[in-house]
């Protein structure tokens, strides 16, 4: 039997076959001749956080701004009627952040002055080798603290034994000297306890983990708490699926980074934006499998705070770094070695006003996909 021609509607989004493209992990979006958006798929509503509705029949650079490199590629396209393509694009507005992407610009078969524009985000390939140091890093972090576990905490309980026994033979006016020593020693030992956290080396128990609970629990501990004066919003995918994981130390995991968002010095009222989504196109090796998972499920915490200063960046996830006159620097190298353990990645992006961590995670059934 001979196959029929595909009938072609004259509504422009029955002409897409809207389910492949809503597959990609690449942003497309369809533009006329003066910027204006016709069509976007799934992975677009992500890239620019907002929804189909919102980005059709809306001029591009609404988005993106008027000088960026893609309206001169949208220029030669439409110049040409040839495909084009540029790597290491930076796109860059409030909207959207920082994006480094890739991007194809190819004219639309059939479609008079319409452009098809690809925009694949190399943000996560380019962190992947960053995500790799966070891992190295909590492996010195676990090795430290076992270090510390055998050889500090004993000597430690010596010197504070030691300051108790000469406290009741020295005068009174000294004995202030011997309480300094037991409070430091005191002092000492919580931080050895906490970094001992870093030195527990059994596999974590994963099972099935509504991410959305774990959220609404760190939620409502930030809001009776540290987040009282904070204004939360939450933009969350509840089609999800479950997380496979350890739902306490996920727990721990966004409470430290909401803590964290909530802490950051800045000026004005505080806003913490609490988010989920699903992304295709990054796997990753996880602890004890042999075979890579997808990491599909983001969960992404932003703030408005000031930023992260630049020469904090690259050690940002490295044990004792911290901006806090009060912190130990422990909080987020603690957060790498969980998302490590659960075989994820975090990444993070910075700028005056706009900070925003994200934590990607293997779904419940991701460690039997072949």
């Amino acid at each position: 039997m001979a196959l029929q021609p595909l009938k072609r509607s004259p509504s422009l989004g029955e002409q897409f076959p809207t389910a492949i493209l809503d597959s990609l992990s690449e942003a497309i979006v369809v533009v006329d001749a003066g910027g204006h958006i016709h069509y976007a798929n799934l992975s677009a509503e992500q890239f620019f956080g907002v929804g189909r509705t919102r980005l059709v029949g809306h001029p591009l650079d609404e988005f993106v701004p008027e000088d960026a490199p893609l309206f001169s590629l949208l220029e030669q396209v439409l110049a040409t009627g040839g495909a084009v393509a540029e790597n290491g694009v930076t796109l860059a507005s409030p909207r959207i952040g920082n994006r480094f992407c890739a991007l194809r610009l190819s004219p639309v078969v059939d479609g008079e002055g319409l452009v098809a524009v690809s925009l694949a985000e190399q943000t996560i390939a380019r962190n992947i080798d960053r995500q790799m140091s966070h891992r190295s890093a909590a492996r010195s972090v676990s090795a430290l603290a076992a270090m510390l576990a055998h050889e500090v905490k004993n000597p430690l309980s010596g010197i504070r034994g030691a300051a108790q026994l000469l406290e009741q033979s020295v005068e009174d006016s000294e004995r202030e000297l011997t309480g300094l020593i037991c409070e430091e020693t005191d002092r000492i030992v919580a931080l050895v306890d906490r970094m001992e956290a870093f030195a527990d080396g059994r596999p974590i128990d994963r099972s099935p983990t509504n991410i959305h609970q774990v959220l609404n629990h760190v939620l409502r501990i930030s809001q009776n708490g540290f987040g009282k004066s904070v204004r939360f919003v939450e933009t969350y995918d509840p089609s999800l699926p479950d997380v496979l994981g350890d739902r306490d130390q996920l727990i721990q995991v966004f409470l430290n980074l909401v803590k964290n968002a909530c802490e950051a010095p800045g000026d004005g009222d505080r806003e913490i934006e609490l988010s989920t989504a699903y992304r295709h196109g990054l796997r990753l090796a996880v602890p004890g499998q042999q075979a890579k998972v997808n990491l599909p499920l983001v969960v992404s915490v932003r703030d408005n705070g000031g930023g992260i200063a630049e020469e904090l960046r690259s050690h940002l996830f490295d044990a004792f770094v911290t901006n806090k006159p009060t912190g130990t620097g422990l909080g987020l190298a603690l957060v790498a070695k969980i998302i490590n353990d659960h075989g994820g990645a975090i990444e993070f992006e910075s700028e005056p006003g706009r900070t925003v961590f994200r934590v990607m995670l293997p779904l419940q059934f991701s460690l039997s996909a072949p």
